[in-house]
């Protein structure tokens, strides 16, 4: 005896609602972690971005100031600014911004300042602060103040 189709139970393809609640409740919980790490690791890499741009501003400097019998810049253009032979002391034709878009600051060796300071104030571009808002310069690179790339106190 050939059975009608219709009365055979066809079982549907596909998930419940249960199954796929199921499924978004692991994927949020996923993606809360991996955001929360992301954004810890992002805020290290934008110390360390900052951290080897001032390190290549310092180098710069250094060379610039061998290169004019000991005598530093009055600015940082110079260090983009090509000489006679199209030499420039920084690769690009403009001076690098820090990872929060600001422009680095320098301030000339002075009395009691044997050395030229070249910082960044951090994300909120004042004085102090931690975290992202933390002011990187070279003399705690030089002193090691700052852990690797962690700008984070």
């Amino acid at each position: 005896m050939m059975k009608n189709s219709q009365s055979i139970p066809r079982r549907r393809a596909g998930f419940t609602l249960a199954e796929m609640m199921v499924v978004i409740v692991i994927l949020g919980l996923l993606a809360t972690l991996v955001v929360r790490n992301v954004m810890k690791n992002l805020s290290s890499a934008m110390g360390g971005k900052a951290q080897s741009d001032i390190v290549a501003i310092e180098s710069a400097l250094e060379e610039y100031a061998i290169n004019n019998s000991g005598r530093y810049p009055d600015s940082l253009e110079p260090l983009v600014t090509p000489d006679v032979n199209g030499h420039t002391y920084l690769k690009g034709t403009s001076l690098p911004k820090d990872p929060w878009r600001n422009e680095y600051q320098y301030e000339q060796p002075g009395p009691g300042q044997p050395l030229p300071r070249i910082y960044t104030l951090g994300k909120d571009m004042q004085p102090g602060g931690e975290g992202d808002d933390r002011d990187i310069d070279n003399i705690m690179i030089r002193n090691g103040e700052t852990s690797g790339g962690d700008t984070r106190k």
